[in-house]
């Protein structure tokens, strides 16, 4: 008499191939994944439109990416705020800007951005003048955060590649 197993040794071994050629087949290494041929969806704008600077302003702050944030200023950029202190307006280039934020960058665990309503706006297809409140929060640890809420007051130039940028920036926070 046949033992148990010996009945189903015939069914055994192909069921148990078809069982590992269907696992090989249905499992990814996770260490090697496959490639994403998908299109690519991005957070950033080309920029052609003021809403698409404003994004792309959220996505340099949110991913602290200097290359973004570069791309938003024309080269003649300038930034101006009030030094309370001094009682006086203190203003700087796109270079100076560029360290300044930088720094920012490097020295923050976390910046979060909201721009908020648009309080007026003015001008061309060229050129817009805008005044914008915001909240901006810089987390520099868990017991470091700063609280900003003010406004911006920008002008901004559409150049001939449809691309636009911030020429100057006058931050009117308190």
């Amino acid at each position: 008499m046949k033992s148990a197993l010996g009945r189903y040794k015939v069914y055994i071994i192909p069921v148990t191939l078809t069982l590992l050629i269907f696992c090989l087949q249905s499992c990814e290494n996770i260490f090697s994944p496959k490639l994403d041929n998908s299109p690519p969806s991005s957070i950033l704008t080309d920029q052609k439109t003021v809403s698409g600077l404003f994004q792309n302003f959220i996505y340099s702050y949110t991913f602290k990416d200097t290359n973004v944030y570069s791309y938003l200023l024309t080269d003649d950029f300038v930034f101006t705020y009030r030094d309370y202190a001094s009682g006086f307006d203190v203003s700087w280039d796109k270079y100076t800007d560029m360290k300044t934020t930088a720094g920012l960058f490097l020295n923050t665990q976390k910046l979060e951005l909201i721009w908020n309503n648009i309080i007026y706006q003015s001008g061309s297809d060229t050129l817009q003048s805008i005044k914008r409140s915001f909240n901006l929060t810089i987390t520099f640890n868990p017991s470091d955060i700063i609280r900003l809420n003010g406004f911006v007051d920008m002008t901004l130039v559409k150049f001939s590649d449809g691309v636009w940028k911030i020429r100057r920036w006058k931050d009117e926070s308190f």
